[in-house]
């Protein structure tokens, strides 16, 4: 009788190398679908309409986005402020983040005034190039 070691078994088992990927497929879809249904979402922003305006484009450059609100509100990069805490802190924003300019969103609904209120702001802290932020007109 013949001593049986590890593996010398009758029946030998063949190893299958082929990977399964049907579950990795289902994995990755399944996270597809995620992520484009909460992208949409995760974009910031303070929510205007804006005005549109037949304007010719200008170049895009770094600079400070200012929005005004149709409730009046003014908002410095996406931090909504009032009106007098954006006045009290213009100045200061101006001097650590030195911006190429200043792009002014205004929504469709806020009043002239709030707007002008805004620009005379900027302009007396300092800052040249200042710009208006409109939707191009749509043709009919």
């Amino acid at each position: 009788m013949a001593l049986r070691g590890i593996g010398t078994g009758r029946s030998r088992r063949h190893l299958n190398a082929e990977v399964n990927i049907i579950n990795l497929v289902d994995v990755v879809l399944v996270l597809l679908l995620i992520f484009m249904l909460t992208a949409p979402m995760l974009q910031g922003g303070v929510e205007v309409r804006l005005p549109q305006a037949a304007a010719r484009p200008l170049e895009v450059r770094d600079g400070l986005s200012i929005t005004v609100t149709r409730e009046g509100r003014v908002a410095i990069d996406d931090q909504l402020l009032s009106y007098d805490e954006f006045r009290n802190n213009l100045g200061t924003v101006i001097r650590l983040d030195d911006p190429d300019g200043v792009y002014i969103r205004g929504d469709e609904g806020a009043t002239f005034g709030m707007v002008t209120r805004v620009l005379a702001a900027v302009a007396a802290a300092g800052v040249r190039n200042v710009g208006i932020v409109v939707e191009p007109e749509r043709q009919r």
